[in-house]
């Protein structure tokens, strides 16, 4: 299988490559990113990408990949309403609907979060742009889609390039494990879960925090 993965310098997107790299189901590892990423491996393909609201002249890469893993994303702390908006949804939308003309039976599993909420009437403007960007792409006409919710990603490696609000939330994970052990989910598993969604699909559009443990281990 050939994997596209967008965000794979980010904590999520960095896991995937690292669990990619390890399964032999996987010949190459597409990684469009705007930095060189930390992680080298001969399975992987860099691809260097400024403006993920245009995707023109990436059609090669978007034709032979079998799955795209959408991991690209910006904590709500880190940028105004109307960058997290044009991050979240905007960019999202633009590479769905340039999957529809360069490879229409691409596999897209769009990491989503726990709690988006589709009526998009939150107060929680995570909520309320992830739930847009889930019904934006439900609507888009592809085909074969599965949006991911994790909850809580705990760093199985930290990354530099996590948020500071996130890393000092590290320490507090043992005790979220203890108090909410259902709302925790290891980076390791999330990724492994994430590739054999790629993989395999799923049998219905939209996996919760539990369900993406369950198959992450299995």
């Amino acid at each position: 299988m050939k994997l596209l993965i967008t965000g794979a310098t980010g904590l999520i997107g960095a896991e995937v490559v690292r669990q990619a790299i390890t399964d032999d189901t996987i010949d190459e590892i597409i990684v469009l990113v705007r930095s060189q990423p930390e992680i080298t491996n001969s399975k992987i393909t860099v691809v260097r990408h400024n403006d993920f609201s245009d995707y023109t002249g990436l059609e090669e890469y978007f034709k032979k990949a079998d799955a795209l893993i959408w991991c690209l994303g910006i904590s709500q702390t880190q940028v105004n309403r109307k960058q997290y908006e044009v991050i979240t949804y905007e960019y999202t939308l633009a590479c769905a609907r340039f999957c529809l003309i360069a490879n229409p039976s691409i596999r897209f599993v769009f990491v989503s979060g726990d709690g988006a909420d589709r009526s998009e009437k939150s107060r929680t403007l995570f909520k309320k742009i992830k739930g847009k960007a889930e019904n934006g792409l439900l609507s888009s006409g592809l085909k074969n889609l599965v949006i991911a919710r994790p909850d809580a990603v705990r760093p199985r490696h930290k990354n530099k390039r996590a948020p500071f609000a996130y890393k000092l939330v590290y320490p507090l994970f043992p005790l979220v494990e203890i108090m909410a052990p259902s709302k925790v989910i290891w980076s390791d598993v999330l990724a492994r879960a994430l590739i054999k969604i790629g993989n395999q699909g799923y049998e219905k559009n939209t996996l919760e925090n539990m369900e993406l443990r369950v198959l992450g281990k299995s």
